[in-house]
């Protein structure tokens, strides 16, 4: 009888030799959410100067911040299936990629068009707080879950917050084009703290990629967020 109970004790403890510390996993996962979220204030501050840097109009300049929000809008849904299909860790390292190559390419934009498909690319990001929601909840222990996923939720505030005196002061003391150079930075350093410090979840839920859902998510989101971000300026009747 107090072998079985002995037995039953261990079996109850061995779970709790699975999970991963909480502090450095939650800390690391909330820097990539700030810097992703940082994204989508990024270029606020010098969007009056955009139309002459770019030789363009303010019209058309405006989707540097468009586009960056609905390739947000569409990604955030989808990263979480991706996760659960191919790995978390390893979508938030791609998610995290997408910071850096989409800076990497406003960094060198010699025209608005270019601009537009690095913006899209750091908004795809974002589908890294929905896969750091994700992990938090497969690797902490249960009591850390509910805090740490607050917290997570969270960055995407902060990081929005932030990125608009971060970017005013670069844009003020550097070229425009720093704002990028110092956002890849930014993303190569959590590329870096991910890899070392996040466990791989070993939850997954494989199965077929829902191509046609994903294609109708996007096209329902983009018919109701285009009007709602540009009928000022196309006018409510286009």
């Amino acid at each position: 009888m107090s072998v079985h109970a002995g037995s039953s004790n261990v079996d109850e403890k061995i779970p709790d030799t699975n999970y991963a510390s909480s502090g450095p996993v939650l800390t690391v996962l909330g820097l990539c959410g700030i810097v992703v979220a940082l994204m989508q204030t990024l270029v606020v501050p010098i969007i009056p100067q955009l139309p002459h840097l770019l030789n363009s109009t303010p019209a058309d300049t405006s989707w540097a911040v468009t586009a960056t929000l609905l390739a947000a809008a569409v990604i955030t849904p989808i990263s979480g299936r991706l996760g659960d299909m191919f790995g978390k860790k390893r979508m938030l390292l791609v998610s995290l990629g997408m910071v850096v190559l989409g800076s990497a390419i406003c960094a060198i934009a010699p025209s608005l068009i270019v601009l537009v498909v690095g913006r899209a690319l750091q908004g795809a990001s974002v589908g890294a707080i929905p896969l750091g929601i994700a992990i938090i909840r497969d690797v902490l222990p249960p009591k850390k879950v509910a805090g740490a996923m607050a917290v997570m939720s969270a960055t995407l505030g902060v990081g929005g917050a932030i990125g608009l005196p971060i970017a005013a002061v670069i844009a003020q003391n550097a070229n425009w084009h720093f704002l990028f150079v110092t956002s890849a930075a930014f993303g190569l350093i959590c590329i870096a703290l991910v890899a070392f410090v996040i466990p791989e979840s070993t939850v997954r839920r494989p199965g077929r990629f829902d191509f046609v859902g994903a294609l109708g998510l996007t096209v329902g989101l983009i018919t109701l967020l285009l009007p709602i971000t540009k009928g000022g300026t196309w006018g409510w009747g286009d």
